[in-house]
């Protein structure tokens, strides 16, 4: 039993290191030191070595335009972008579950954005959205007026912009996801609303809707953290100018681009990690009444 125990905790070590020295060290640490003023000119690698300024740093955050600024921006992009997701991933899992020529390829080529690089995807689309650019074109032929410096280049549309860059990214990844919770539904389901006379609308709100729903929490759960750390497109687009700068964003660039203030982003990232807890756990709540329901 003892030797057991040894094997089992010898095989699990490599992961325990990993996890102690890349997550949970980081997470104390950055827990701690957001209650001091460290920053690259008076770093102690010790966080109680450190002058400590208590909540301090967490004040200040709540007077700051630009973390006030990123902050509005982190739930623009998350309210606008989650539910067009969503319903589109829904949607296009729908189409593809049925049988039709050609099923698999367009299964393939809707998933096939979501296992690209998202920097590759990025510099595709900076392209796409530049003065003169494919989609500036497009406006013109419909009759709308393209951004003069184009739409990353413009306070107006550069967070837009972004934000359908990764819809289009986002919903092949999320339609397969749907996708299985659909093959998860036992036909028999649907054989017997149909001997019953129950219409397509019918099936898919009394059947489809309520079975997919811990699918859909999954869903809307993995895509508000994905969405509350959006950082890479951000970065790669637009370098948070032009109204587009997101929370991951102000705590890179305060923490590690121009001003070196460790305490002051750890103290932001401690607040992001408070807004993705709460968010997730409401949603978890409100699920779970909804199913009482139905």
């Amino acid at each position: 039993m003892r030797g057991s125990k040894l094997s089992a905790f010898t095989f699990s070590l490599p992961w325990l290191l990993t996890f102690s020295l890349f997550w949970a060290f980081p997470l104390v640490y950055s827990f701690l030191i957001g209650f001091t003023d460290c920053n690259l000119h008076t770093f102690k690698f010790l966080p109680w070595a450190n002058t400590w300024i208590g909540w301090d740093n967490y004040k200040a955050l709540l007077t700051d335009s630009e973390f006030i600024d990123s902050l509005k921006n982190t739930f623009i992009f998350v309210f606008g972008t989650i539910p067009v997701t969503t319903v589109i991933a829904l949607v296009m899992a729908l189409l593809v579950s049925r049988r039709f020529k050609g099923r698999a390829l367009f299964r393939a080529g809707y998933f096939l954005p979501s296992i690209t690089s998202m920097v590759v995807i990025a510099l595709i689309f900076i392209n796409l959205y530049q003065r003169g650019g494919y989609v500036a074109l497009l406006c013109e032929m419909a009759g709308i007026a393209p951004p003069v410096n184009g739409f990353l280049y413009d306070r107006g549309t550069a967070l837009y912009a972004v934000m359908a860059m990764d819809i289009w990214m986002s919903v092949g990844y999320y339609m397969l996801i749907f996708l299985a919770g659909l093959k998860a539904i036992p036909e028999e389901l649907y054989e017997v609303a149909e001997v019953h006379g129950a219409s397509s609308g019918r099936q898919f709100f009394s059947i489809t809707l309520p079975l997919l729903k811990p699918v859909a929490l999954f869903v809307l759960v993995i895509n508000s953290i994905k969405s509350f750390q959006v950082f890479v497109e951000i970065f790669v687009m637009t370098k948070g100018k032009f109204d587009s700068s997101t929370m991951v964003y102000f705590i890179y660039d305060t923490g590690l681009a121009t001003a070196f203030k460790f305490g002051y982003a750890s103290a932001a990232a401690y607040i992001l990690f408070v807004i993705i807890a709460v968010f997730s756990v409401i949603q978890f709540i409100l699920f779970r009444r909804k199913q009482t329901a139905w």
